[in-house]
């Protein structure tokens, strides 16, 4: 049976290993701060902590029976007025948002969102009326400007994590080649599930499931090829010899 040369996990000389190693960290944070970020913004969108069909629904399809700063202030920006400043700005969004009015709420948006919406590129301007008046308007959903924006960040930066992480794992040892293809091709035909989602789900809400699966699946796939490349690289013992590629860990 032919054998793998020696660039394999097990046998990569101490500076590939810390190379590699270095990078693995990185992206296992960068996955770890993601979804931090996703549970304090889509996982708020129905102002409960975790991820549901229904913040998915909200983010991307919106609440066709409240604004979009209702929604906001009710969820993920719950924290950012008071009551009473909430109360308020909820009051002045339902009663039509009219610009004889901003002046009275004005000084609410400087005191609570301004340092934020007037900085953060994507971010609606506070300062301005014509601004806050569409978040005010009913909430349809994302917007294709946004999606657009979102969509080719999503596509470019997750398919360059998993092209070198693909390319790590594919050293590993003792994995069938199949099941090996398999576990590297899953995260690409996910992540094009979870952003098409995103789009359909503006349109029809029942497709939220999809954002679900699309993200659960890159997920488990990056946990599979970070936790092997790095036990072979620094647990699984190493002698010295080619190993074999389709029988397991010998």
């Amino acid at each position: 049976m032919k054998k793998e040369g020696a660039f394999n996990l097990p046998s990569l000389r101490m500076s590939t290993r810390v190379l590699f190693s270095g990078y693995l960290l990185v992206m296992g944070i960068g996955i770890l701060m993601a979804l931090a970020q996703i549970m304090l913004t889509h996982g708020m969108a129905d102002g409960e902590i975790g991820v549901s069909v229904d913040d998915i629904v909200y983010s991307y399809h919106g609440n066709r029976n409240s604004s979009k700063l209702e929604v906001k202030l009710n969820g993920s920006m719950q924290d950012k007025a008071s009551e009473k400043d909430k109360t308020l700005l909820v009051k002045w969004a339902r009663e039509g948002a009219t610009q004889e009015t901003w002046k009275d709420v004005q000084p609410i948006f400087e005191a609570n969102c301004v340092a934020c919406h007037s900085s953060i590129p994507g971010l609606p301007h506070f300062t301005e009326y014509e601004a806050t008046a569409e978040v005010a308007k009913t909430d349809m959903g994302a917007s294709v400007d946004s999606l657009t924006r979102v969509s080719h960040i999503h596509l470019f930066g997750i398919a360059f994590i998993f092209i070198f992480l693909g390319y790590i794992y594919s050293m590993a040892v003792g994995i069938n080649e199949i099941f090996k293809s398999i576990v590297m091709a899953i995260p690409f035909g996910f992540i094009i599930i979870d952003i098409s989602s995103w789009w359909v789900t503006s349109i029809y809400p029942g497709f939220a499931w999809f954002t679900i699966i699309g993200g659960f699946g890159y997920m488990m796939a990056f946990a599979v090829m970070w936790f092997t490349s790095m036990y072979q690289m620094w647990i699984m013992p190493r002698n010295g010899k080619a190993y074999d590629s389709n029988e397991w860990f010998k």
